[in-house]
Order: C-alpha cells, then sequence, then structure tokens
C-alpha cells in the first residue's frame, strides 16, 4: 500500500480517510489516479452508495447519473447480506475492507479487474454469512465465495488452529481466492499453461480426489522444500493460488514499507522499492533481495514483543522459483501498463 497526503495540507492520511483531521477536507479514493482525492459537491464525483454499508470511501465518476451507483471494488460484489442481519452486516463490512485492498492491488499492478456484470466468468465477490447455513470459501466460474464468520477473530483463530496453519486472515483468504480467477486469466487460456504444468503440477488431475486425500492423510514429508505451505500440496491449483497470494503479500508489504520510508540498515542494504512507482518491474530476485532483510527485521521486532514471528515461512528455492514464475506472468500480461511505463 501507498502512503497518502492531504491535497490541501500534506498531513498523512490514510487509504480508509474520508476526511483529513487536520484541515477537515472532505477525501475520496479515486480510482483511475489511485490515490484519495479532494472531495465536495465540487469535484464532479460522488460516494460510492456504499459507503454506509461497506464503510466505502471510494468514489463513483461524475459521468455515472445512476444515484445508486457502487464503486469499482463494490461493482465486483454479487451477494451480500440483507439489510436486516446487522451482525453479519458489520462483518461484511469489514470484509469489503480487506477487497478494497485487494482490489487496489490488482489496479496498482495492471491486471485486468473484469466484473461478473461486464462480461460471463468475470470476476465477481459472494460474501455470505455462514450463521445458520453452510458456506464453502472457494472460486467457481469467476466468482469467489468468503465466509464472513473469518472476520470474527476467535472463529478465525479457532479454525487456524485446528488446520495447523501458521497465518490465517480475511485479506489473506480473498488473495488466495482471487487467485484461483487469475489462474483463469494469466495462465489457462495462455501459452503459458505448459511451463505451469512443469512447474506446479497437471492440474486436470481429479481435485475431488486430491482434496480427500489432503484432509485424510495432510501434507506429505518434506512438504517445504516444494511448497509454500501444506495446503499448497493439496493440488496444482491450490499451489498456484497459495503462490500467488503469497506474491501479493510480498509486494504489497514492500510497498508499504518503502512508502514509510523503512530501512534496514542492519543488513547494509535500504529498500529499493521506489513509493512514487505504481509498477516496480525488477526482477524477482531484486524484490526479493528487498524482501528477506525486511522480513528478518520484523520478525525480530515481533519476538521483541513477545509475539510470535510475524512472518512464519521459510522460502525454499523450489518456493522462490514459483514466485518468480508468478512473477513473470503478472508482469508479462501488464506490459502495456500505464504505471508500467
Amino acid at each position: 500500500m501507498l502512503s497518502f497526503r492531504c491535497p490541501r495540507c500534506s498531513q498523512l492520511v490514510f487509504f480508509e480517510n474520508t476526511t483529513c483531521l487536520r484541515c477537515g477536507l472532505g477525501l475520496g479514493f479515486d480510482t483511475e489516479q489511485l490515490t484519495l482525492v479532494k472531495f465536495d459537491n465540487t469535484t464532479g464525483a460522488r460516494r460510492c452508495a456504499n459507503q454506509a454499508v461497506a464503510v466505502c470511501n471510494w468514489l463513483v465518476p461524475g459521468t455515472d447519473t445512476d444515484p445508486d451507483a457502487l464503486c469499482r471494488s463494490c461493482r465486483l460484489t454479487r451477494t451480500r447480506p440483507s439489510d436486516s442481519d446487522e451482525t453479519a452486516l458489520a462483518a461484511f463490512a469489514d470484509a469489503e475492507s480487506a477487497k478494497r485492498r485487494v482490489v487496489f492491488q490488482l489496479l496498482d499492478l495492471g491486471l485486468p479487474v473484469e466484473s461478473w456484470e461486464d462480461r460471463p466468468g468475470g470476476l465477481g465477490y459472494d460474501l455470505l454469512s455462514s450463521n445458520g447455513v453452510l458456506v464453502m470459501i472457494g472460486h467457481e466460474d469467476g466468482i469467489v465465495t468468503i465466509d464472513l464468520a473469518e472476520s470474527d477473530d476467535p472463529h478465525r483463530e479457532q479454525v487456524r488452529q485446528e488446520m495447523g496453519e501458521p497465518y490465517r486472515t480475511m485479506l489473506g483468504h480473498l488473495r488466495h481466492e482471487t487467485g484461483h480467477y487469475y489462474w483463469t486469466v494469466l495462465v489457462e487460456p495462455t501459452e503459458r499453461l505448459a511451463g505451469f504444468r512443469a512447474l506446479f503440477g497437471d492440474e486436470r488431475a481429479d481435485y475431488a480426489e486430491a482434496v480427500s486425500r489432503h484432509y485424510d492423510q495432510g501434507a506429505p514429508p518434506g512438504w517445504r522444500s516444494e511448497h509454500v505451505s501444506a495446503y499448497a500440496t493439496m493440488h496444482p491449483w491450490e499451489d498456484w493460488a497459495e503462490t500467488f497470494a503469497h506474491y501479493l503479500h510480498i509486494r504489497d508489504t514492500l510497498q508499504t514499507a518503502a512508502a514509510f520510508g523503512i530501512r534496514i540498515d542492519a543488513a547494509e542494504q535500504a529498500l529499493s522499492a521506489d513509493p512514487a512507482a505504481h509498477v516496480d518491474r525488477e526482477p524477482f530476485e531484486s524484490i526479493l533481495d528487498d524482501w528477506l532483510p525486511l522480513t528478518y527485521a520484523l520478525n525480530a521486532v515481533n519476538r521483541s514483543m513477545g509475539r510470535d514471528p510475524l512472518y512464519p515461512f521459510v522460502l525454499s528455492p523450489a518456493v522462490v522459483e514459483k514466485l518468480t514464475w508468478v512473477h513473470r506472468a503478472i508482469m508479462a500480461s501488464t506490459a502495456n501498463h500505464p504505471a508500467s511505463a
């Protein structure tokens, strides 16, 4: 995430702000400029119709005359809880907040963000409450389904422990399931499919059988040498989604660190990412050279607070190769993105 400044007084403001707390200027997020801009009755743009229900600060272009128009992120949501379900609506707002971060990053990277409303198989989100009904987190035909119970910290922590996962967040779920969608965009219809199969495995393997085997037997011994997580061992599709999500974790955290001027002097290296650049087209090796020292420092800070490591992962050579493959696929698909010029 980039850092943002009030366009009037230059006070530091945050991605979710609707007002500058220093000078009182109204703010909104502009999806064309990918930044927070002045918002008032003279700017032409309007607040997203989900401003209240989703605590959304994104703007709708003034050219859209629909009084109930939704912003670019909220338009991607196909299903949400009813207005009468107050508990689910609170969780929905949390999920939408995380989703806006995902959508920002997709746009920032220059990836195509085509809505389910615009084409069959386009990206969409069903944000559902499992209160009294079964909700299966997953992806099918462009639609990502998320259980809003994952917004509840005790529930999510209980599931994390039951699953033996080192990391479980709503943002992570959204990145993982959105990664499944981008397999259908970046890999399946392209000449990259053969390379994917050579590295990740053959996705034509029976998925239901793979799921059953994984939950019956768990991850195979020595899985850390080939996969970023135990879940990634289940099937090539899951390996892709886990690797894609991890790539987004790395890029977002590095961008945030660079935007706030974080330096890792103990490693005799400052972060090289340019916070003013929306797309860093460096080889993945250069990104990794920034990432590893940062994780060492963040883990040390957490330990100083008596906490577990913030980044509980080990990137084996095989995992680095997969992350590099994801990086190249994204960079190839965004070569004509304006921010990459």
